[in-house]
């Protein structure tokens, strides 16, 4: 699989633009600003329904637009499919495939795979816990795009939940029966959710694991291993996995919650809460990590995204998107990289100057500058 036509109207710095791409490699070498990053942020919106810069969709619309337009041409086992998203700031988003509406955006997921390795993966090791809940939920949705509907139903019973339990903290009898029987119905919802999500990110961190520890000593030479421990907010997880008997724990535990989330006002159980603990050598990497560690545990974990998306997902390999990271790199892991994103079957490099770019990694160059995108050669 890999992406043949990228066309943006109104999106980011771009009023219009089109580029068609080969498979193999594709390197866009602009200064910064120029918006070589708005393009491949573009495909991997039409992969995620997400950014991998900002956290909302208002930044992506270019100034004074109403919305903005992506549209992607995915070549996927000799077949070419059209793929386009509407981001709209004043109603929601619509999308299209092969150019008919399909009922939710989120429907375009699982058409086009993408990896992104960017500077802000730093905060995947150095960040919030939210940080690397991302990572595991967007790598879940990639693998099986049917999670985003247990994702979204559980975002939107947390909201719900979250907000009783503010009435509940404001009212002034907090046993009125109302209220206890509507927080009821929402817990019975939530565990329900929130087991199915719980389980889904144990199964992903399994799977990661090897191919984590395996990148890690390729791409540092580092003797680690890296490895991943999930730390999950709810008292007495069962050893089982088995949804029921977790759905069974999440509604115990919140039922012996529901006083101190009274009290806060906030859902102090659940999947939100949850941390996705990363270590070398038994040493967390946040705190303990070198800044060479930390780029290669922030890699690694990319890698291991992608081989098991080369591995589960139809259609070949995901596209390896390497935005502005070069730079970032030491010789050793700029070289490691290269030999892996070569053998991708393709990647698209951003970076500021052609000798950012590993000399391995020919293919068509691009130059980004004034509004326009030139292929020179």
């Amino acid at each position: 699989m890999f992406v043949k036509e990228l066309s943006l109207r109104d999106f980011r710095s771009y009023e219009q633009v089109a580029v068609a791409f080969d498979a193999g490699t594709s390197t866009l070498i602009g200064s910064n600003g120029q918006g070589k990053t708005n393009l491949i942020e573009a495909i991997a919106y039409v992969a995620t329904l997400g950014s991998h810069r900002v956290a909302t969709d208002a930044p992506l619309i270019r100034s004074g637009a109403e919305q903005a337009s992506v549209r992607v041409v995915v070549s996927h086992e000799a077949r070419d499919i059209e793929l386009q998203v509407d981001i709209a700031a004043q109603r929601a988003n619509r999308a299209w495939v092969q150019r008919n509406p399909v009922k939710r955006p989120r429907d375009l997921l699982g058409y086009c795979n993408v990896v992104v390795f960017a500077p802000e993966d730093l905060a995947l090791v150095k960040g919030d816990p939210s940080d690397r809940r991302h990572f595991l939920d967007t790598t879940l949705v990639a693998l099986r795009p049917q999670l985003a509907a247990v994702r979204a139903d559980l975002d939107r019973v947390l909201k719900q939940r979250n907000a009783l339990l503010k009435t509940a903290q404001h009212a002034a009898r907090r046993s009125t029966v109302e209220v206890m029987h509507t927080l009821d119905a929402w817990d019975a919802q939530f565990a329900r959710l929130a087991a199915e999500l719980v389980l889904e990110r144990l199964a992903l961190i399994e799977a990661l694991q090897p191919h984590a520890a395996e990148h890690y000593h390729r791409v540092s030479d580092d003797r680690g291993p890296l490895a991943m421990r999930y730390e999950c907010s709810l008292a007495d997880a069962p050893e089982e996995r088995d949804v029921a008997r977790w759905e069974e724990a999440y509604r115990a535990t919140l039922a012996a919650r529901r006083n101190d989330e009274i009290d806060r006002g906030i859902s102090l159980v659940g999947p939100h809460r949850d941390e996705l603990r990363l270590t070398i050598r038994d040493l967390p990497v946040k705190g303990y990590a070198s800044h060479g560690e930390s780029w290669s545990a922030a890699l690694t974990l990319r890698l291991a995204a992608f081989e098991l998306l080369r591995r589960d997902r139809p259609g070949g390999d995901p596209v390896l998107i390497l935005d502005d990271v070069f730079a970032e790199l030491d010789a050793r892991r700029r070289t490691r990289l290269a030999e892996f994103a070569h053998a991708a079957e393709q990647t698209l490099v951003t970076a500021a100057v052609p000798e950012d770019v590993p000399a391995m990694l020919t293919g068509a160059r691009y130059t980004v500058a004034n509004g326009g995108v030139r292929r020179d050669g």
